[in-house]
């Protein structure tokens, strides 16, 4: 038997063997988890992973550090070593390990769960990499970890409840990723918590409660996530708090009253686009370090507190997009609090209602300002001198106020500046030559103002300049040549609606980066310049009403990146080049009034009708059907022996004299026969057809094919026999006393007229019915759309359409109404009056192009003058329309266009604000027009229909707060000047109606703001 010295020496070498078999082994563990890290790198471009290999021990390995007693690793350290590949779940192994970083590398696959078997792990960072999947549950298991940062992956998922189980977590960091869920109750238990950052995923649902347990918590960081509710008045009372950002959410309610004492010790505090109402609590004023105050895009309201600057540690003040300010003078008093606050940087108060002027003192205690945005309020009064002192600004903001007086010119000491916006002020006389000095700016907006003169030579400086608008103001003389080849970088280049003169320098070729191009609405003249098929990234060419002639060259047909092109009302002439065809971007063209000649191509954009705009070249020939040009003669030259051409000769004069007697004698006859004016009426493809051809059309004119009624008859859908298409019939009611006339009256209008949006009549049908009874109807085009009226006014009875019109389909319907009223009213060869325009006389077709139809009152211009009686003027005012009828008619005038102007303003009023003219709401006379211009300027946003601005900005995809303000405020600027135009066009005196020319104009320079606001 062994003794008992025998059995405790047996035991000693037992455990002494069994503790040097588990220090060999676990030695072993290290170094094969660190060999299998290493396998599963694929990419390693800076040679950090060298050095490990079997010739060394793993302790001096590159990134690792061993306890140098136990000779286990503790770290694992691999910062911004470009690093690429998955990561090892053998890491799980290291299990004396304390630190592991590999952050800023290339990491990708998910997070392995192994992490969790690592008890003595306190710092975890895997942030800015590639990891997908979701966070380990596992990592609670990390009974000791302090910091956990998986920032800028791609994590998906909820957050674990588990790790609220990690009681010395004190810095959680899960930026940029893409988690999912709740924020879990379970964290209110992380009594040791003083970070967290959830900034940038998609969570959801309100702050549990429970975060106000969170006693050590300093700072809460959840911006931009779909969070909700109200912050918790634990919160709120959460004394420690230095930093509360919420920003980019749907959280709502208040700012507590006592914020400044239930929060004393806060720095951050950021609740930008949420839905915050109420105002800045006075308290606010005792917060001592308060550094940064950010909240822009809420629903605030009242004064700000006089003293907000009493903190001379603010840094980043921004109050924009809300509802401070009154128009008052007393609105910017607060100013005068933040002249101490000498570490400013950041001042933003645009998109309120501030009044009043700034104060000179601003501009000399902020010497580390370099944002200074206080556009879209009503500031007025001049802008300081003293602006030149604020030596670091790189963004000034002055955009949509009431400045007056001229530009400082000690703007030019800004030599930071990077975004000068001084656009739709009211400032005047030159720009200052100073201006190019700013070498660094790469915006400069000045458009909407008074300003006059030259553009500045000094411009050839401004070599990172990207965006210029100069449109709008009085500017003139010619553009200057160095300034434009100086424009490498320029993508955006507005100069329209100025007074520049000269022709257009070929040095518009060097802005090879240039994307739009507007030099509309000028002086320029020659011919357009070669050079510009250098600009091969143009995609909006803006050219109208300028004074360019010469041939349209081929040239244009080299940008291939085109989407718009306009070079309507100038003097070119020629034939429209084939290369057009093959531009598959472009969208719309607008060759109109020039002297164009020759076949109008058939491919690309040309088959679109809507697409495109020909109108006033009286030349052109062929194109699509829809555009119902003339066929080109086709001409066959051939060799003629001088016989021959004799005998052509007589052949031609003996077929003249033949067709000149054929013409006498069908005039004569249609004198005689007023019926006969229906026969000379018809298309090729559309010879008059019978009432027995309507009749099987129409299915015996049954109520299935009735489509709508009107004052002197049905209209009915059918199809005829000739053509597979669809067709409008209009079936007279000759009871009706003036139903015949308007038959007449109709046919006679529109017989030579040709026009893309006037409702095209096919053919008629003047005949007897089956019972002898006297038949007349007309065939048109349908429309497969309705007319404009069931779009605008969803009733019981006319519920057709789900949708609803958008303001760029409104936008566009009214230039296509304004466009068929200039054509009768300027261009045809006898001028003709409407007189019953209306919103059920607007046809719509398939692509939403509107046509003006219904010409049963329509009047040849001269005859009117001519032959009209008062008596006859009164009969036709009596059947026009009730609300759209001008004033004059009433009284006994003659007939002239200014009475479809003023038709025309109200159906514009209509369309905008969704309201007849005859609603309820106007009586004793108070009227649409009224109504409209009562909201001008600042309440068109308050009467325009709700339902035409829906979706508006959901369809831009707006990613932040001041991009979606920017979008109102420029299309709050469309919709007045839109209601501007149907004011003035229905003013009751119609000698200061505007003319339809100017209209179709100014709403095609809307339409393009508008296409600009939503390319951006």
């Amino acid at each position: 038997m062994m003794n008992l010295i025998e059995f405790y020496a047996c035991l000693c070498l037992l455990f002494c063997g069994i503790s040097l078999s588990s220090e060999s082994l676990n030695y072993h563990t290290d170094e094969s988890a660190l060999l299998a890290f290493k396998d599963k790198i694929t990419e390693d471009p800076l040679g950090v992973l060298r050095s490990w290999n079997n010739s060394l021990h793993f302790c001096e390995w590159e990134g690792v550090k061993c306890d140098p007693k136990h000779q286990r690793v503790t770290e694992l350290v691999l910062v911004s070593q470009q690093l690429m590949g998955s990561l090892s779940p053998h890491v799980g192994n290291l299990s004396f390990i304390k630190t592991l970083n590999i952050q800023d590398n290339k990491f990708h696959g998910v997070i392995p769960r192994e992490l969790g078997r690592l008890p003595r792990l306190q710092y975890l960072g895997l942030s800015n990499n590639s990891f997908r999947g979701e966070i380990p549950a596992s990592l609670s298991n990390c009974s000791n970890l302090v910091q956990l940062c998986l920032a800028s992956n791609k994590l998906t998922g909820r957050l674990p409840v588990e790790l609220g189980s990690l009681s010395k977590l004190y810095y959680l960091n899960l930026r940029r990723n893409e988690i999912t869920g709740t924020i879990p109750s379970s964290f209110g238990n992380l009594s040791a918590m003083g970070e967290i950052n959830l900034n940038y995923n998609n969570l959801e649902g309100s702050f549990p409660d429970s975060m106000g347990k969170m006693r050590s918590l300093i700072k809460i960081r959840s911006g931009s996530n779909n969070l909700s509710g109200a912050i918790p008045p634990s919160l709120w009372n959460h004394s420690s708090l230095v930093e509360l950002y919420v920003a980019d959410n749907q959280l709502q309610g208040s700012i507590p009253a006592d914020i400044g004492l239930t929060l004393p010790n806060l720095e951050n505090f950021g609740i930008a686009g949420n839905s915050f109402s109420g105002s800045i609590p006075n308290s606010i004023s005792k917060i001592a370090r308060l550094d940064f105050f950010y909240v822009a895009g809420n629903n605030l309201v009242g004064p700000v507190p006089a003293d907000l600057g009493r903190s001379n540690y603010l840094e980043w003040l921004d109050l924009s997009g809300n509802h401070f300010g009154s128009g008052k003078s007393s609105d910017l008093a607060f100013l005068d609090s933040l002249i101490n606050c000498s570490r400013l940087k950041v001042l933003r108060l645009n998109n309120n209602g501030f009044g009043g002027t700034l104060p000179n003192a601003i501009t000399h205690h902020w010497p580390e300002l370099h944002s200074l945005q206080l556009g879209h309020n009503r500031i007025s009064g001049r802008l300081p001198e003293g602006l030149g002192n604020l030596l670091n600004l790189t963004e000034l903001i002055l955009e949509q106020n009431l400045f007056t007086g001229t530009i400082p010119s000690s703007i030019g000491k800004l030599h930071k500046l990077r975004r000068l916006n001084l656009n739709g002020n009211n400032l005047s006389g030159k720009i200052p030559t100073s201006i190019g000095e700013l070498t660094k700016l790469y915006e400069l907006h000045l458009q909407k103002n008074n300003l006059t003169g030259r553009i500045p030579r000094s411009f050839k400086n401004l070599q990172h300049l990207q965006r210029l608008d100069l449109s709008k103001n009085y500017l003139s003389s010619n553009i200057p040549e160095e300034v434009l080849s100086s424009f490498t970088s320029v993508i955006y280049l507005n100069l329209s609606q100025n007074s520049l003169s000269g022709p257009l320098p070929m040095e518009v070729g060097s802005s090879k980066n240039l994307r739009n191009l507007d030099i509309s609405q000028n002086k320029l003249f020659g011919e357009i310049p070669s050079a510009i098929r250098n600009c091969l990234k143009l995609e909006q060419l803006y050219m109208g009403s300028n004074l360019f002639q010469g041939n349209l060259s081929s040239y244009f047909g080299e940008l291939k990146a085109l989407q718009h092109l306009d070079l309507s009302r100038n003097n070119l002439s020629g034939e429209i080049p084939k290369e057009l065809e093959r531009l598959s971007l472009l969208e719309n063209l607008n060759l109109s009034f020039n002297d164009l000649q020759g076949e109008v191509p058939m491919a690309g954009v040309f088959r679109n009708v809507s697409a495109i705009s020909i109108t006033g070249n009286s030349k052109l020939c062929g194109g699509i059907p829809e555009l119902q040009l003339p066929h080109c003669a086709t001409q066959k030259r051939r060799s003629l022996s001088s016989r021959a051409k004799i005998v052509v000769s007589i052949v031609v004069l003996s077929s003249s004299f033949l067709t000149i007697l054929l013409a006498l004698y069908c005039r004569r006859k249609t004198s005689k026969n007023p019926s006969a004016v229906t026969q000379s009426f018809k298309e090729d493809s559309f010879p008059r057809v019978s009432y027995t051809e309507l009749l099987m059309a129409t299915n015996g004119f049954s109520q299935a094919h009735l489509i709508g009624m009107g004052s002197y008859g049905s209209v009915y859908r059918g199809f005829l026999h000739i053509d597979k298409s669809p067709v409008a019939i209009k079936v007279l009611n000759l009871e009706r006393g003036g139903a015949s006339k308007s038959f007449f009256a109709e046919c006679e209008a529109l017989r030579d007229v040709r026009h893309r949006n006037l409702l095209k009549l096919l053919t008629s049908c003047s005949s007897t019915d089956f019972k002898g009874n006297d038949f007349k109807a007309l065939v048109y085009r349908f429309m497969s759309n309705g007319n404009l009226e069931s779009w605008l006014h969803r009733s019981a009875g006319n519920l057709q359409h789900s949708k609803t019109l958008s303001f760029g389909q409104r936008l566009n319907i009214a230039i296509d109404i304004a466009s068929a009223l200039d054509y009768l009213h300027h261009h045809c060869q006898n001028p003709i009056t409407h007189c019953d325009l209306k919103p059920s006389n607007v046809l719509l077709d398939d692509n939403f192009t509107a046509h003006v139809g219904d010409f049963g009152l329509a009047r040849f211009l001269a005859t009117a003058e001519n032959n009209q009686t008062k008596d006859e003027a009164s009969s036709v005012a009596v059947k026009g329309s009730i609300g759209y009828v001008p004033p004059e008619y009433g009284l006994g005038s003659k007939v002239s266009t200014h009475g479809d102007v003023y038709s025309f303003g109200i159906v514009l009023l209509e369309m905008l604000t969704g309201k007849r003219p005859t609603d309820e709401m106007f009586k004793n006379g108070f009227n649409l027009r009224d109504f409209t211009e009562w909201a001008l300027p600042d309440k068109v946003m308050e009467i325009a229909d709700a339902k035409m601005l829906e979706g508006e900005y959901a369809e831009d995809a707006v990613i932040n707060i001041d991009s979606q303000l920017d979008m109102e405020g420029r299309l709050k600027e469309c919709l007045e000047s839109i209601f501007s135009i149907g004011v003035a066009c229905s003013a009751e005196s119609p000698t200061v109606r505007m003319n339809i020319k100017d209209v179709v104009v100014e709403l095609n320079l809307v339409r393009e703001t508008y296409l600009d606001i939503r390319m951006h």
